[in-house]
């Protein structure tokens, strides 16, 4: 495997580079934003977002806008809403600052099988219709997981690899609740350090971005149900004779 990692301190990326590498990763460093989108052929960006040159949210939207490596951000901040903000420019996970090497390790590795095995794929139910191959609808949503686009109402989402991920899952269900359980196995691959609070700011997330592209933003957001103590599902509307 082979790892960019975009950070401008010397001696953090010195000791990160020594633990990637005790690991069997190849690692290549890039210390400014513009480094970090020279065209790397990685299988995965580990981005710092304390750059001097750039925003590091920027760098995400910028590298997103040309490619779909893998991004896991390190961030100092870990407030919900600064979570949510992240998460919407494309990255993949994220660690806070300070974090453990096993933690990190662990997501790197969770997110290089999730990005190569893809969603665990699990049989539409009826409740589903399916408009072409492959391809899933549910109420003003219409879903193509071999394009990995989603529309609703028409107006296409912009979509993190996860948010998608989730949705699918959601989708094939039918209407039929998914345990969190579920969840972060189908889109994660394991139980991770701190993945069920991940898993909550992604649901936000996508949350919003239906309420946003919806007609109706309350019929946008209403699509996924939380289940208080269990899960969450997709609102599958009820068609008329």
């Amino acid at each position: 495997m082979h790892i960019l990692l975009v950070e401008d301190d010397d001696r953090v990326a010195a000791a990160l580079t020594d633990l990637l590498r005790r690991h069997g990763v190849v690692v290549s460093r890039a210390a400014t934003g513009q480094e970090a989108l020279a065209g790397h052929d990685v299988d995965l960006v580990l981005l710092d977002l304390g750059l001097p040159d750039m925003d590091g949210a920027a760098v995400c939207r910028a590298l997103r806008r040309s490619s779909a490596v893998p991004i896991i951000a390190v961030t100092a901040r870990g407030e919900e809403r600064d979570r949510v903000l992240l998460l919407r420019t494309g990255v993949d996970d994220y660690v806070v600052k300070p974090y453990s090497s096993a933690e990190l390790l662990a997501r790197i590795e969770a997110v290089v099988r999730r990005t190569r095995r893809g969603p665990a794929a699990t049989p539409p139910r009826p409740a589903v219709s399916a408009p072409g191959r492959g391809r899933l609808r549910v109420g003003p949503l219409d879903i193509d997981p071999d394009s990995r686009r989603v529309t609703v109402h028409r107006t296409e989402l912009q979509l993190s690899r996860k948010e998608f991920d989730i949705l699918l899952v959601l989708a094939r269900a039918g209407g039929a609740v998914c345990t969190r359980e579920t969840l972060l196995d189908q889109v994660w691959g394991a139980t991770l350090f701190g993945s069920t609070r991940t898993l909550d700011v992604h649901i936000a997330t996508l949350r919003a971005k239906l309420a946003e592209s919806a007609a109706d933003g309350a019929d946008g957001a209403d699509l996924i149900e939380t289940v208080r103590g269990v899960g969450h599902r997709l609102r599958v509307p009820t068609h008329r004779a």
